[in-house]
C-alpha cells in the first residue's frame, strides 16, 4: 500500500478543488492537479457531504439519525479516496490532502479559498434556470465571495486550438486590471498567447458618430494592456476592440481558448449585485474554462 502525500500547513499557498461525487466528472480535478503541478503548489480535495434530509431517505438508509449522518460520511469518505486515486496516479510527486466537511458547500469553499491561489469547480452546462437557481450548481455563490480567483472548468473536456491562447476581457475597471494581470501570469506560465479584448457596446440610444467613444476605448485597451506586455515579453498579445454585447463577444471569443478570464464585477455590473452581470453569462455560455478574478483586497 502506498503512503499519502503529507498534508499542506494550514498557511500554505494552495489550489483547492471541489470533489464531484460522481467519478465519471473528473475534468475539474484534472484542471487542478495539473495546476498544482505546474506551479508547484499543494493541492486540497474537498468534498462537502452536507447533513441528513427527509429527502434523502431510501431504503437503504439506517433508521436513525446517528445512522444516517454516518453512512452520509463514508459516502463522503470513499468519494474523497477515489479523487485521491486519480490525483496519485496523473501526478505522483503532487502533494495533496483531502477535506471532508459537513453543512454548506459555498461557506465551506470560500473559506477555503482564504490564502488559496485558485478554487476550482466542474460545470456540466445546465440549463439557464439550473445553473443560476438549482441546488445542483454553486458556482455562482462561490464566485459572489471567494477570497481568491475561482476556476469553473465545463464538462466534457475542452480542446483548444493548435496555438494555444488565453483571452481576457478588459473594462477599465479594477476586477477587470485584476483579471489582465493574472491572464498575463497563465499565458506566461503556460507559454501561450493572449487575446485583451475590449468589448464596446451600443448604449440604449445609439450615437450618431460612433468614432470618438470608439477610439477612446482604444486607448484606454492600450493603454491597459501596455505596461504588462512590457513585463511579459514572452507573451505574444493581440488586443482587440469588438462591437457587440460582451457576454456573447467573450464566449465566441473564447470558443477555442484554453481559458477565458474575467473580472467577478466590472463597469457593466448593476449597482448592489454581488456577482456582475458579464461574468454571470460567461459562465453560463463558455464552453472554456471560465477564471473569474475577485477584486484586490
Amino acid at each position: 500500500m502506498s503512503t499519502p502525500a503529507p498534508a499542506a500547513k494550514d498557511d500554505t499557498p494552495r489550489i483547492v478543488v471541489g470533489v464531484d461525487p460522481d467519478p465519471a466528472h473528473r475534468t475539474a480535478l484534472a484542471w487542478a492537479a495539473d495546476e498544482a503541478a505546474r506551479r508547484r503548489l499543494p493541492l486540497r480535495l474537498v468534498h462537502v457531504e452536507g447533513v441528513p434530509t427527509r429527502g434523502d431517505r431510501g431504503a437503504s438508509v439506517p433508521p436513525s439519525w446517528e445512522g444516517w449522518n454516518e453512512a452520509l460520511h463514508e459516502a463522503g469518505k470513499h468519494v474523497l479516496e477515489g479523487a485521491a486515486e486519480f490525483v496519485a496516479a496523473r501526478h505522483p510527486g503532487l502533494v495533496a490532502d483531502t477535506l471532508l466537511a459537513e453543512g454548506d458547500p459555498v461557506w465551506t469553499l470560500c473559506e477555503q479559498s482564504r490564502g488559496a491561489t485558485f478554487t476550482v469547480l466542474g460545470s456540466r452546462h445546465l440549463s439557464r434556470r439550473q445553473e443560476v437557481f438549482g441546488s445542483a450548481s454553486i458556482a455562482l455563490p462561490v464566485m459572489a465571495r471567494t477570497r481568491c480567483p475561482l476556476v469553473v472548468v465545463p464538462e466534457p473536456e475542452h480542446l483548444a486550438q493548435d496555438r494555444p491562447y488565453y483571452v481576457v476581457g478588459v473594462d477599465g475597471s479594477e476586477d477587470s486590471a485584476a483579471a489582465v494581470d493574472l491572464a498575463f501570469q497563465e499565458a506566461a506560465l503556460r507559454g501561450v498567447g493572449l487575446r485583451a479584448l475590449l468589448v464596446w457596446e451600443h448604449g440604449p440610444l445609439r450615437v450618431f458618430d460612433e468614432h470618438g467613444p470608439q477610439e477612446e476605448s482604444r486607448r484606454l485597451l492600450s493603454e491597459i494592456v501596455a505596461g504588462r506586455g512590457a513585463r511579459y515579453p514572452e507573451v505574444e498579445l493581440r488586443h482587440e476592440l469588438v462591437v457587440g454585447h460582451p457576454v456573447q463577444a467573450l464566449t465566441e471569443a473564447s470558443a477555442h481558448a484554453l481559458g477565458l478570464v474575467v473580472g467577478t464585477r466590472g463597469r457593466g455590473g448593476f449597482t448592489g449585485m454581488l456577482l456582475g452581470s458579464v461574468s454571470q453569462g460567461v459562465l453560463h455560455h463558455a464552453r472554456c474554462p471560465v477564471i473569474a478574478v475577485p477584486t484586490r483586497g
